[in-house]
């Protein structure tokens, strides 16, 4: 109840709009929510992303239940994409805390910024990029395979620890590549599952290390979760040609700004 009467409408209001633009692209929120609450709302980079991080574990755990259900969840994938984040996850948590505050946040706006650009190009680029690569993967052995799913999971650990952003944009991306034999929808499933876990740790870190805002949290949440059922429900009746490159402008010009 204490939480509630802290719910702020702007928040939410942030919230249904973001959800809303995830619903209708499928591009993570925390591309959308993190920028936002950094250059909108003047919230340090530290509580935005731990904030965003738990915001976006509660939110894909709904995702990851519905995929379950449905049996596009290739838990294989999973659980190699986790033994490369979860570790990873535990070592960026400990050497951000080992930051100064400052030195955190300018850590954390930097590597944001750079996250924004190469999300924009994976956005935008997406089909180009697994077109020219996924060849490459098809020569590749089991072993191989599975040693280069461990090492994206590593390296989304790392960059979602620290700006919450890469796991959806990026992580499909690189999945698109590795298993080109493997439905689409599969992909979707096991990414957004690997996702929960991946957030949760990162989100319990920041909460632990006081960098998590829960009545925000509370807010956010209020107005993502219909943004986001709208915006499914209209998905599939807007032009993803017309999405994607305005998707990629916002994120290439919020990802500048920060870097400016």
């Amino acid at each position: 109840m204490l939480v509630l009467d802290h719910i702020n409408p702007l928040y939410s209001l942030s919230g249904l709009l973001v959800g809303f633009l995830v619903g209708l692209t499928g591009v993570g929120g925390g591309s959308l929510m993190t920028p936002l609450l950094v250059l909108a709302f003047g919230i340090h980079p530290t509580t935005a992303v731990g904030t965003d991080l738990l915001y976006a574990a509660a939110t894909k755990t709904i995702g990851t239940g519905v995929h379950g259900f449905k049996g596009t969840v290739q838990w294989k994938i999973v659980a190699r994409l986790a033994a490369g984040s979860v570790p990873a996850t535990s070592l960026t948590l400990w050497l951000v805390h080992a930051q100064k505050g400052s030195a955190a946040n300018a850590l954390i706006t930097l590597t944001l910024g750079w996250a924004l650009l190469v999300t924009a190009a994976a956005v935008l680029f997406r089909k180009t990029i697994v077109k020219a690569l996924a060849w490459r993967a098809t020569g590749m052995s089991g072993r191989q395979v599975a040693a280069s799913t461990i090492l994206l999971g590593a390296v989304l650990g790392t960059l979602v620890s620290l700006t919450s952003v890469g796991a959806g944009a990026l992580g499909m991306t690189v999945l698109l590549i590795l298993y080109p034999r493997t439905d689409i929808a599969k992909l979707v499933g096991s990414d957004i599952a690997h996702a929960v876990p991946l957030t949760l740790i990162a989100g319990l870190g920041h909460w632990l290390m006081g960098s998590v805002d829960v009545s925000l949290l509370a807010s956010l949440l209020c107005g993502s979760i219909p943004g986001i059922i709208l915006g499914s429900l209209l998905a599939a009746r807007t032009p993803d040609g017309v999405l994607r490159p305005i998707l990629a402008s916002v994120l290439v010009l919020v990802g500048v700004k920060l870097l400016t």
